[in-house]
């Protein structure tokens, strides 16, 4: 293995010899959610008659826990860094087989574990966002106030938090079509709070290579799509800020995410298909929702794969964009990083991720248009 991985427990790296004892070390890293980390390893009696990784403090509820990769020739990528949530005892009277399992989750978890009641007055989503990344430490990412939601009034709608900081945010994403997660760049302890729309313009940070079979960047793609999505919103609402009874149109049929490719969701179905969107909020936000509902529907397709850092040659990280070359004209191009979950050995670091795109390459030429019999 050329790549280098750093393991630290409460801020101190382990000893050498602890990475031969892991049976099994797991990260999973998600574009919309909390990261997640898994660790098996086996249970021996010390010599003062305890419990090894037991009865020694080691990962004692809320301990720190990171890991680095560092490919040769790049930069590190702190893939993980959260805090023991839980373990899972084996003990067995067959020599060797007893075992603990270590489970941590990011530092998102800190958002997560008092509910919160509270009002937010005179400020936009995005700013929401930054004031509770700040309470935690977390710096803001670039682009949490882009594609910002209208300031939120008391004399039209304002807005109320009856939960968790975290279950409160992602909730927000949800409504303005974004991505609410923590992570880490590089350093563990220096922490990102993210409230970002999908950085479909991104550079690309891999190719994923299948032009030459001998020199595949994979071991296997699959590839899948489905149209039972709405590819339009129907919506309204009464301003709530005015005595009037006439309601103000939310139609949309915009995502106001570009495609990733030649043919967006609609384009690509050749059909309509219309949902009616039921939601309380004044106009501007119901524009908003209705945009957010076709952005998280237009998410159509999905490449499932695997890999090592040595034969793709970097550190595949969720909300990143790579590119898929040599996998025909409907599917080579930019997709984005939706999950990965990184596999670590003695001997190598391997990847199961997740793409995901809202778009298909070009029609081919002279095909016929898609659609289905008698217009529907």
């Amino acid at each position: 293995m050329t790549a280098t991985v750093q393991l630290s427990l409460g801020g101190v790296p382990v000893p050498a010899d602890f990475y031969d004892a892991i049976q099994a070390l797991e990260v999973e890293e998600r574009a919309d959610g909390p990261g997640s980390l898994v660790m098996r390893l086996p249970v021996n009696r010390t010599s003062a008659g305890d419990l090894q990784y037991v009865g020694d403090g080691m990962f004692e509820p809320s301990t720190n826990v990171s890991v680095v990769v560092t490919p040769a020739g790049r930069a590190s990528e702190c893939i993980f860094d959260g805090y023991v949530l839980a373990w899972k005892l084996h003990l067995d009277r067959t020599s060797g087989a007893s075992t603990i399992e270590i489970w941590a989750e990011d530092a998102s978890w800190l958002m997560n574990v008092s509910d919160t009641v509270r009002e937010w007055s005179g400020m936009t989503d995005g700013d929401v966002a930054t004031a509770i990344f700040a309470n935690y430490g977390f710096v803001p990412a670039d682009g949490n106030n882009d594609d910002d939601s209208p300031v939120h009034d008391d004399d039209a709608h304002s807005l109320f938090q009856r939960a968790t900081d975290l279950r409160f945010l992602r909730g927000l994403a949800r409504r303005n079509g974004k991505l609410c997660r923590v992570g880490c760049t590089d350093t563990p302890g220096v922490r990102t709070g993210y409230f970002v729309s999908p950085a479909v313009d991104g550079t690309p940070a891999a190719t994923i290579s299948l032009v030459d079979p001998e020199t595949w960047s994979v071991d296997s793609l699959d590839f899948d799509w489905d149209v039972m999505r709405p590819t339009a919103v129907d919506a309204s609402q009464v301003p709530l800020d005015d005595d009037s009874e006439s309601s103000v149109p939310g139609d949309s049929t915009d995502s106001g995410l570009a495609p990733l490719d030649a043919r967006d969701y609609p384009t690509y179905a050749g059909q309509t298909s219309t949902l009616v969107l039921t939601a309380t909020a004044d106009a501007p936000e119901l524009t908003q929702r209705t945009a957010a509902t076709l952005r998280d529907a237009g998410w159509f397709v999905r490449c499932h794969g695997e890999t090592n850092v040595d034969r793709l040659g970097a550190v595949l990280r969720a909300g990143s964009v790579v590119t898929i070359e040599g996998a025909g004209s409907l599917q080579s191009g930019n997709w984005l990083v939706w999950d990965v979950r990184t596999r670590i050995t003695v001997d190598l670091v391997a990847f199961q991720f997740t793409l995901m795109r809202n778009a298909m390459g070009p029609a081919p030429a002279g095909g016929l248009p898609g659609g289905l019999p008698g217009g529907l």
